[in-house]
């Protein structure tokens, strides 16, 4: 896809809601919505390539030669989003509150974690948007460090690729592979349209029983 292209598609995605990307990757088969990742600071819709990152339990042996999630900050470029597995079950936070200041400097849109994150207040007065499980004043010091960076990475159920494409809302988080980018936004833009003309006609009168019945099922058809 040739750079003018793919910043069309991605700002016509950032018009766009995480349900109707949803039902557009369910219509191809591919992965929906991971669920239970929830805004924690600056209710903002954010949508943008990653940048990943994956922690792991414990510390690495001969201690760590960075801290987590700065080698992404730095490699991020303006507009990247970007995504940490911290799914160990290990309870301390993955992301703090330098690192938000760092990656806002840096240009990024915000950070969606599989885990808990801290210095959530600082967050929200920097209105940099947190996505995580779960907040905790715990600190990842001495219990999980990064294992690596630019990989592939395993956010809930999905398989998450550098360079695929995240978008986030206060719905959920959808993850679209980058070389599905256009059928996904196409297909979304089109749900979207048919989820409009379906509350219109609610608000001519004509009834919900009707509209639900008639549309909503086929929703996913025909494309």
């Amino acid at each position: 896809m040739a750079p003018d292209e793919r910043a069309s598609q991605l700002s016509r995605l950032g018009l766009l809601d995480s349900c109707a990307v949803s039902d557009a990757l369910d219509s191809l088969g591919l992965p929906p919505a991971v669920t239970g990742l929830t805004p924690l600071s600056a209710p903002k819709r954010i949508a943008g390539p990653v940048v990943t990152v994956k922690l792991g339990p414990g510390a690495p042996a001969g201690g760590s030669a960075r801290h987590l999630g700065t080698a992404a900050i730095e490699a991020a470029n303006a507009g990247d989003i970007i995504v940490l597995e911290h799914s160990s079950g290990v309870e301390c936070a993955g992301w703090g509150g330098v690192l938000s200041v760092g990656a806002q400097v840096a240009g990024v849109e915000g950070i969606i974690i599989d885990g808990p994150a801290r210095d959530i207040d600082e967050a929200r007065e920097l209105g940099f948007p947190v996505y995580a499980r779960s907040a905790t004043a715990r600190t990842a010091r001495g219990r999980v460090y990064e294992q690596d960076f630019d990989c592939p990475v395993t956010i809930g159920d999905v398989v998450v690729a550098p360079g695929d494409i995240a978008l986030a809302d206060a719905s959920g988080v959808v993850f679209i592979p980058r070389e599905h980018l256009a059928e996904v936004v196409r297909r979304a833009e089109r749900i979207a349209e048919r989820e409009r003309l379906m509350v219109k006609a609610l608000r001519n009168g004509d009834p919900i029983t009707e509209v639900v019945g008639r549309d909503y099922e086929e929703m996913l058809d025909d494309f």
